[in-house]
């Protein structure tokens, strides 16, 4: 059956609704307390978004569900495939936006990792970003965050014939500025089933531009997965010209804020630098670098190659050059790796998200 945007905003996301609040609904049509589980195990652990699937209940309860609620579903809009594997997907909510997420396969690895995005657009205008040029839109909901996962585990099985391992929140958005939603969908990921996909914490990470109150707030609400700070220079001054968010959340608060976040998790944190040529990447910033990483956790550093895009003058830094910044860190005693793009051929690479 065909839904208009209409109908469907009409009704109240079924997912929206607790595992105690669809209880107390039950309860009050007079339905057993097990058929609320039934419901949620066809949501969160078999990922199902229509009721006529769920073949364990009544018709009757069925049609009770689908009179009430609706699935505000993604709809896949286009999948671009690049020429090392990797896979970008155009999904389409239920009110008309459009998002992406992108399948990073390493089959050698045994890696099959999606990142997903969290918001329509992002609001932080870092000067190397494509999405942040788009703006805010608004947030996605927990379950189109975990519609992501649910269809890119899906084309990982069919292209690839293994499962998603991992889950990086690091598409279009900031993660902390949907803190709510993006904590349940981490929840609903871990959960086992029958509330969940049994996902292990330790195999999601969430990167956040760097917001210290809410970094704090992970380590107080017992978050468990690991966290990437996107760094990407290590001093105020030129963290401030390409990243306005660092201008209410400079690098002192973010450190202390990462030293609380550790103290109280022990969970592992990594630094996302991208190299940008005759910017961030001499000697001196290495030197900088080198100092960040000396703070009262442990910290890896993940060297990112920049992918350009319209409207900015910033170029990936020269082979050399990169050769001997990293060389600096190493020498240093910094955990450091290289990333390679993958899926620049189709605007799937980091900072490249912008609906294109």
């Amino acid at each position: 059956m065909v839904h208009t945007v209409t109908e469907k905003m009409d009704k109240q996301d079924i997912r929206s609704l607790s595992l105690p609040e669809l209880e107390a609904l039950f309860a009050s049509w007079g339905e057993p307390r097990f058929r609320s589980k039934q419901v949620y195990e066809w949501i969160w652990s078999k990922a199902v978004t229509d009721f006529d699937s769920m073949s364990n209940l009544s018709k009757d309860l069925r049609t009770k569900l689908k009179e009430n609620f609706s699935f505000n579903t993604l709809f896949e809009d286009k999948t671009q495939h690049s020429d090392d594997g990797t896979i970008k997907s155009r999904w389409v909510t239920h009110d008309g936006h459009r998002i992406e997420s992108v399948l990073i396969p390493v089959p050698a690895d045994e890696r099959f990792t999606v990142c997903v995005s969290t918001q329509v657009g992002c609001s932080l205008t870092c000067t190397f970003c494509a999405t942040g040029r788009m703006g805010r839109k608004r947030n996605l909901s927990a379950g189109e965050i975990f519609d992501q996962v649910a269809g890119v585990n899906r084309q990982s099985i069919q292209s690839f014939g293994r499962p998603l391992s991992n889950v990086v929140y690091m598409g279009m958005g900031e993660p902390l500025l949907t803190y709510s939603n993006t904590m349940e969908s981490i929840a609903r990921l871990t959960s086992p089933a029958p509330t969940g996909l049994g996902m292990g914490a330790r195999r999601i990470t969430v990167s956040t531009a760097g917001i210290a109150k809410m970094i704090r707030k992970l380590a107080d609400d017992g978050y468990r997965s690991n966290l990437a700070l996107s760094l990407h220079a290590a001093d105020d001054k030129k963290r401030n010209e390409i990243m306005p968010i660092n201008e209410s959340n400079n690098l002192a608060a973010l450190m202390e804020a990462l030293e609380y976040f550790y103290e109280k998790t022990k969970n592992r944190i990594s630094y996302e630098y991208i190299a940008f040529e005759r910017f961030n990447d001499s000697l001196e910033d290495a030197a900088r670098l080198v100092q960040l990483c000396r703070r009262r956790f442990p910290v890896r550093v993940n060297i990112i190659e920049y992918n350009p895009i319209e409207g900015t003058t910033f170029e990936k830094s020269d082979e050399n050059r990169l050769n001997l910044f990293v060389a600096y860190l190493v020498k240093e005693g910094v955990t450091v790796t290289v990333r390679r793009s993958r899926g620049k051929d189709i605007d799937a690479a980091c900072g490249q998200l912008a609906n294109k």
